[in-house]
């Protein structure tokens, strides 16, 4: 592998790309630059869960603000549902494009769940079972 390639990656990234996709497309295999191959394949990866994990922890913020900030909730409440229904469409276009992030989203919800409440813990009080289930919060008329 050229050396000048793998200097490349750190240069222009863009420019790394397309070197990358012709050496694949006229299958020079062993003029390919693989250790950043392999990293950037695994931070494509990361960066799916690291956005479903961010949509969802939204989704549940403005769930938890619908459902028990009084305070706001009046003047706030229209806004908080065109934001639940947003996020709730984004974590399903993920998902519809990546089916097994399902099962990543199932094992960290809970993990996600209460991150958001620590975060809401600090905007107004709530009760302690205020758990909802990730199957009713992806309800799409589910607002709380």
């Amino acid at each position: 592998m050229d050396s000048n390639l793998k200097q490349l990656h750190n240069r222009d990234f863009n420019l790394w790309v397309e070197e990358m996709k012709i050496k694949i497309q006229n299958r020079e295999f062993n003029e390919m630059d693989w250790d950043n191959l392999l990293d950037e394949i695994d931070d494509i990866g990361a960066s799916q869960k690291r956005a479903l994990d961010s949509y969802m922890q939204r989704l549940i913020e403005h769930i938890l603000k619908l459902k028990y900030w009084q305070a706001e909730v009046d003047r706030c409440r229209n806004g908080w549902m065109v934001e639940v229904t947003n996020f709730r469409s984004r974590i399903n276009r993920i998902i519809k494009k990546n089916p097994s992030l399902k099962n990543y989203l199932d094992a960290e919800y809970k993990d996600i769940y209460q991150d958001a409440i620590k975060a809401m813990k600090l905007l107004f009080k709530m009760p302690e079972d205020n758990f909802v289930q990730l199957k009713e919060i992806m309800q799409e008329d589910y607002f709380g």
